[in-house]
């Protein structure tokens, strides 16, 4: 099926259900293809594949983490040493 990006706006929730059930959806701008619509495959993953992907997601995350200042003092600057707005 081929529709409109501007048609599409107006039926996106069934143009989604067609797609899930395996049609093939091609949206178009100005007459030429823009692109496809298509349903999302997930295996599921066993409990050895979770724990990976949970081990890698950690060890992502404590590699980018930097201290930054303390959120208590994270505005001080904003007032002089008696607490009063500068």
């Amino acid at each position: 099926m081929r529709i409109s990006v501007s048609d599409a706006k107006a039926q996106l929730t069934e143009l989604v259900r067609r797609a899930e059930a395996g049609d093939e959806i091609i949206l178009t701008r100005h007459g030429q293809a823009a692109a496809r619509l298509v349903a999302v495959k997930r295996k599921p993953l066993d409990a050895a594949a979770r724990r990976q992907l949970l081990e890698e997601i950690r060890a992502a995350g404590s590699a980018q983490a930097s201290p930054g200042p303390s959120a208590a003092r994270s505005q001080d600057f904003l007032y002089d040493e008696y607490g009063l707005p500068k």
